[in-house]
C-alpha cells in the first residue's frame, strides 16, 4: 500500500496525491493530469507548480518588455509611450502559455480542494469581489485531511 510518499524505488500512481513532490515531479504531474479533475493534490504538488507558473508568466512578461523596448519611443499624437512589434510577440506568447495552463490549473485547484477534504466546487467563491480570490488562497494553503480520501478515483 502506497503512504503517497515516493521513494527511489516506489512511484505513486497519479490517482494518489504526492505529497513531499519535487518541483520536477509537481511539474510532470501538472501535465499528466491536464483535463483530471477527480483524486486529490498534495500542497507539494499545487504551490511548486504555482512557483513555475509566476516565474514563466514573469519571464515572458520582461521577455516582451525586452523585444519591445519598453515605452522607449513616445507616439507624438497622444503623447504615450509606444512599444515596438516585439512587444506584440511576447504578448501573444504570454496568452498561449495562459491559455494552454488555463483548463490543468483549475483542475489542480479543483484536486487541491479535494484533498482538503471540500468540494472542487469551492474555487467558485472566487467569484466574491474583493474577498473571494483571499478565502480561495487561504483554502488552498490547508493541510491535507485524511477524509478527503472520499474523492480518489
Amino acid at each position: 500500500m502506497s503512504t503517497g510518499y515516493a521513494t527511489p524505488t516506489e512511484e505513486v500512481p497519479l490517482s494518489q496525491p504526492l505529497y513531499g513532490a519535487t518541483i520536477g515531479q509537481a511539474v510532470r504531474r501538472f501535465f499528466k493530469k491536464y483535463a483530471t479533475f477527480s483524486g486529490r493534490a498534495s500542497r507539494s504538488e499545487f504551490w511548486w507548480w504555482a512557483l513555475v507558473s509566476v516565474v514563466v508568466a514573469t519571464v515572458l512578461y520582461v521577455i516582451s518588455l525586452l523585444l519591445g523596448g519598453a515605452g522607449t519611443t513616445v507616439d507624438p499624437a497622444t503623447g504615450q509611450a509606444a512599444f515596438g512589434p516585439g512587444y506584440t510577440v511576447g504578448v501573444v506568447l504570454s496568452g498561449i502559455w495562459a491559455l494552454a495552463t488555463l483548463v490543468p490549473w483549475l483542475a489542480l485547484s479543483w484536486r487541491r480542494f479535494h484533498d482538503t477534504n471540500r468540494s472542487g466546487a469551492f474555487y467558485f467563491l472566487m467569484l466574491i469581489p474583493f474577498v473571494g480570490s483571499l478565502i480561495v488562497l487561504v483554502m488552498l494553503a490547508l493541510p491535507s485531511d485524511p477524509a478527503g480520501a472520499r474523492f480518489d478515483a
